[in-house]
């Protein structure tokens, strides 16, 4: 009897709510500026006036000159009237909301602008994978082209996107309508999306959220994942195009295309990512970025093709638009030096904090904190000390024979081989950074840490880290300069000049550095000062003092700009530009040579940048997220690098295998 009265409340909830009026959600509009809708309406309304006219622009001028009457052009007005229902399906409510403060809506008309938006929303992700197969297949073979994608096939992938759509969408509204909704239902937008939807129902969504997710996956994960293999086969035949010119003529045809799918996928990744980690983000953190999923793709899409599309510029010169976006721009410069400004006062004005924290603290005994575990495994220590000890001797072994090996072969006392051991030297830096606390907590259970101690490891953590990311430059820019100036590497690229990069990368962490264990130890700790990881970091600490922590906020961010963020940077500027000089290589052996130069440093570049970024996303975005996940990304960003870059240059580096080699059989005899 208990399993039946568990299992019947939804559906007796659902019968009871059928006899009762029908729910209905309240919208909201941009957090913390309700008072200032007139503005706002004013905004949205020339959002939508640029994306509305644009589109229609697009799609006339594509039905209406016969020579565009092309497979690309075809695709592109598809993208524009996906678009334009987008648009259109926002646009009532958003409008109701700001300019007539109308912030209620039945669950019909709710589930029917959900069904709608995402609808419209899936169409755009399948178009956009339509135009990179159309760009695949006129790089490809440009001969069969036109027979390949005939009239009637375009029609054809049309009709089966705007099918796969209402397919897979039609049984989300009526798995929804079926759930009694009992809760405060408000939403976080002024229009319904299904994210927010299934966080109202009192009965169980599981099947909401996994038709959602599969939704999700067999869509945007699907389209995605093929717009990623056509650029892929379309680099592949690009690299055996024997002119520079044909290859970068070939290139120039997708340069709209990857700009449109940039404008689409980012937004709607950072708005999965807030939806999925940070529930109890600030709701301007939902608002800004739902509206840029949903609004900017629409109205720079229309502008992107203008520009960067020959033939559209022509056919547009006949009747001229009016551009909106200087005005734009203007207003972001505006709210730029308004941000710059409060951020100018704030520093200013916090100072003080900093001073009586100081005082305040001088007289009270320095706090401790206390180290945390793998969440939920806090029994299991002595098992999982050792995989982590298996990690840490991989580590130390690798690097260090790295080391060895450079240092001791004189056929290795090259740039880059000079710098992959500066890498080697920064990773057993933050190898030996996080060893002491992590064995102590999971051998002996020793959890707690004095705030000296805790600000030292911190300051060394960050301190190579940093060190990690300057080196991935440094090792960018040698591959710059052996693939554009072979003859001059090495007259270039000295051992002095090599030298003085490798100290300036090691001032500059100090430098970045230094500030931050200063702030933060005579601020006033009066809270529960336990630590989500073995070891400590900057963003976990400033979550703990009983004061104002906005001035070391602030300089955490520009460390993290001023370093990872530049060095990202300059590392794909530094691609960008040996993709150019590859692409004037003559011959393919030549390309296919110089691009396998790169292979080893592309794979630790991109083992050091993905943990990194999830984890600042996790500490941004994810402060409520499962503690497991705060773990898991902290362990992999500081324990897989280590590991895996040593694998990764014995296996890719001809030159280290061969001494690797050597170095062993001399050691044996």
């Amino acid at each position: 009897m208990q399993m039946l009265e568990k299992r019947m409340p939804a559906p007796v909830e659902s019968l009871r709510n059928q006899s009762f009026a029908s729910p209905t959600f309240l919208m909201t509009g941009i957090p913390g500026l309700e008072g200032r809708s007139i503005g706002l309406s004013v905004l949205f309304c020339s959002l939508y006036a640029v994306a509305i006219l644009g589109n229609c622009i697009v799609v006339l001028v594509v039905v209406t000159v016969p020579s565009l009457h092309k497979p690309m052009y075809l695709f592109l007005s598809m993208l524009a009237v996906s678009e334009l229902g987008v648009s259109v399906s926002t646009l009532p409510t958003v409008m109701s909301v700001f300019l007539f403060d109308a912030r209620e809506i039945g669950i019909d008309a709710c589930l029917t602008q959900m069904f709608f938006i995402h609808s419209f929303s899936i169409m755009d992700s399948g178009v956009l994978w339509a135009m990179a197969f159309d760009r695949f297949v006129a790089i490809y073979s440009p001969l069969q082209y036109a027979t390949i994608l005939t009239n009637s096939r375009i029609t054809m992938i049309g009709l089966g996107i705007a099918s796969r759509s209402v397919v897979l969408m039609t049984p989300l509204p009526f798995l929804l309508k079926r759930l009694p909704f009992c809760r405060a239902n408000i939403l976080p937008h002024p229009y319904c999306l299904h994210s927010n939807l299934i966080w109202f129902p009192c009965a169980d969504t599981t099947v909401n959220s996994r038709c959602g997710m599969f939704i999700v996956l067999s869509t945007f994960g699907l389209d995605s994942l093929f717009i990623v293999l056509s650029y892929v086969m379309i680099v592949k035949t690009v690299l055996g195009i024997a002119s520079k010119e044909g290859r970068l003529q070939a290139l120039n045809t997708c340069v709209s295309h990857i700009c449109a799918v940039l404008l689409y996928y980012v937004p709607m990744i950072g708005v999965a990512m807030a939806h999925r980690f940070s529930k109890h983000a600030p709701p301007l953190l939902y608002s800004v970025l739902a509206n840029m999923y949903l609004l900017v793709p629409p109205v720079l899409n229309p502008v992107i093709y203008s520009i960067k599309t020959k033939e559209i510029r022509k056919a547009l010169s006949r009747d001229k638009r009016t551009p909106e976006e200087e005005q734009y721009a203007s207003g972001n410069k505006i709210s730029f030096h308004r941000e710059l400004g409060f951020v100018l006062k704030v520093i200013k004005g916090r100072m003080f904090d900093v001073i009586m924290g100081t005082l305040r603290n001088q007289s009270s005994a320095p706090p401790t904190f206390l180290l945390a575990g793998i969440p939920g495994l806090e029994d299991r220590g002595a098992w999982l000390a050792v995989p982590f000890c298996t990690l840490y001797a991989a580590a130390f072994l690798g690097n260090i024979i790295i080391l060895l090996v450079v240092v001791m072969v004189p056929g290795l006392h090259r740039p880059m081989y000079l710098f992959l051991s500066m890498l080697a030297v920064a990773e057993l830096g933050m190898s030996l950074c996080t060893l002491p606390t992590v064995m102590s907590v999971f051998l002996f259970g020793a959890r707690e840490i004095g705030v000296g101690a805790c600000l030292a490891q911190m300051f060394f953590i960050h301190y190579f880290s940093i060190m990690d990311s300057g080196v991935l430059w440094a090792m960018a820019l040698d591959r710059l300069v052996a693939i554009y100036s072979p003859l001059q590497y090495s007259t270039i690229l000295t051992h002095s000049r090599v030298a003085l990069i490798g100290l300036g990368i090691a001032v500059r962490s100090v430098v970045v550095m230094a500030p931050l264990p200063l702030l933060l130890r005579w601020l006033p700790f009066c809270g529960s000062n336990s630590l989500a990881h073995a070891f400590c970091l900057h963003p976990d600490l400033i979550r703990l003092p009983c004061a104002d922590t906005t001035l070391n906020s602030h300089c955490g961010l520009f460390v993290v700009l001023s370093t990872f963020g530049l060095d990202s940077l300059f590392i794909f500027l530094s691609y960008i530009l040996i993709v150019k000089t590859v692409l004037g290589i003559a011959s393919r052996e030549g390309r296919l040579r110089a691009l396998s130069t790169c292979l080893s440093h592309i794979c630790a570049v991109v083992v050091y940048y993905v943990p990194t970024i999830g984890l600042g996303m996790v500490h941004r975005f994810g402060k409520h997220a499962s503690p497991l996940l705060h773990s898991l990304m902290a362990n992999v960003c500081f324990l897989v690098p280590p590991v895996l870059n040593p694998v990764i240059y014995s296996i890719k580096t001809k030159e280290i295998r061969k001494a690797l080699g050597r170095f062993f059989s001399q050691k044996k005899f």
